[in-house]
């Protein structure tokens, strides 16, 4: 079972002090947010992707490749990769590039996200998102898998003899979730590939999403993958922790009832009651994680966000703190006695590469010594008219 901590890199005003920080502040943040999680044994920090204010994250490559040069253990994650208006060619360069950065300290979440603008601004159109996201992971899939590729579809433009570097670390190609919270077409997708499942957990009654966790279990059990039961499953959640119940609630509060998506709409007391919003002692927050799993069955990855709503980075901090001290040691014991026998763990870079090896070594790509293609061995140039390839220039 992996715990961690997930962000949607909002920049909003603390409606304590009035203060905005800046973007630099922000993003600065997340990284010392990281930094502390993998200090105290979290397993798992994941960042959004976003491309309009009030948000930063724009680049989440970029953010998790320097977090992962500062940081030993945690497991460096998306929450979401936009499968839908990123080319799934850049995604599988990408990501292998930050697998190899992070040394395989890995993964990705996978969804359409939820701001409509963002589709005409990349050149898509959102009444064809679910099409986009099903043919866009398909190439994806085999990028990381085939070392050549001929591949036509109906979003971009063919591709033949096309090889994605660099190839996955150990030929293994990076695990992915599927996140979504309304679409059965995406929880038939994840099952079919015999990837993750991840229903982020937030913003909706408690269990609202377990049809869909259910549809995906089934269909993976159909696609022969394992059990239902062995489905990979993930859920977000949010969580503001104090030693009391009682100075949690008074702490959160104007948080909550400042913050324009919660506050306008919502009592906090209505919310922690009907929501999976987790407010109060660290054993009321192992109380309610705790109903997650009697209700949506075994699961593999628990992530709470903690640095929203305009909370100050020391505030956020805190919650690190208490979530890898006092909350996760104890909802490891009790998750792990009740799981049932053949329930496996999230899938991880290293367990990927014994299950696919055993114990010989891994496939590591490498150049030829002809210099052509560093894979196939074949000449980057062998379909290009001669007389283009006289006239280049020659370098070095």
């Amino acid at each position: 079972m992996q715990f961690g901590i997930f962000s949607v890199s909002d920049i909003s005003k603390n409606p304590v002090t009035g203060y905005t920080p800046s973007e630099a502040e922000r993003i600065d943040a997340s990284v010392q947010i990281a930094k502390r999680a993998d200090e105290v044994g979290l397993d798992v920090f994941a960042i959004g992707e976003h491309h309009n204010p009030p948000f930063f994250s724009s680049s989440p490559t970029t953010l998790l490749a320097n977090i992962a040069a500062q940081t030993e253990q945690i497991v460096l994650s998306t929450a979401i990769t936009l499968i839908t208006t990123n080319d799934p060619v850049k995604i599988a360069e990408d990501y292998a590039m930050l697998q190899h950065l992070a040394k395989g300290r890995m993964d990705l979440m996978l969804g359409r996200g939820n701001t409509v603008p963002v589709y005409p601004w990349f050149g898509q159109d959102i009444h064809k998102g679910l099409e986009l996201a099903l043919e866009n992971y398909n190439l994806l899939h085999r990028l990381w898998r085939e070392d050549v590729v001929d591949w036509e579809g109906s979003f971009r433009t063919a591709l033949q003899g096309f090889t994605s570097v660099p190839r996955p670390l150990d030929d293994v190609p990076p695990f992915v979730w599927h996140g979504a919270i309304r679409t059965p077409e995406i929880a038939e997708q994840a099952a079919y590939y015999g990837n993750g499942y991840f229903a982020n957990n937030i913003l909706a009654p408690n269990f609202h999403f377990r049809p869909l966790v259910e549809l995906y279990r089934r269909r993976y059990e159909h696609y022969g993958h394992g059990t239902a039961d062995q489905a990979i499953v993930g859920l977000g959640g949010q969580t503001f922790i104090a030693k009391n119940s009682q100075d949690a609630v008074r702490r959160f509060r104007p948080y909550f009832e400042g913050s324009p998506l919660y506050g306008t709409s919502y009592r906090l007391e209505d919310f922690m009651h009907g929501t999976p919003l987790s407010v109060g002692s660290p054993q009321e927050v192992i109380e309610k994680t705790l109903t997650f799993q009697a209700g949506f069955g075994d699961y593999q990855r628990q992530l709470w966000v903690v640095d929203h709503a305009g909370l100050p980075l020391e505030e956020a901090l805190e919650q690190v703190e208490l979530l890898g001290t006092e909350v996760v040691p104890v909802l490891r014991k009790e998750m792990e006695s009740r799981r049932a026998p053949g329930v496996p763990d999230a899938p991880t870079h290293a367990t990927r590469v014994r299950e696919k090896y055993g114990d010989a070594e891994p496939r590591q790509p490498r150049p030829n010594p002809n210099r052509g293609d560093n894979v196939t061995g074949t000449s980057p140039y062998q379909d290009t008219d001669p007389s283009i390839v006289a006239d280049l220039p020659l370098v070095g």
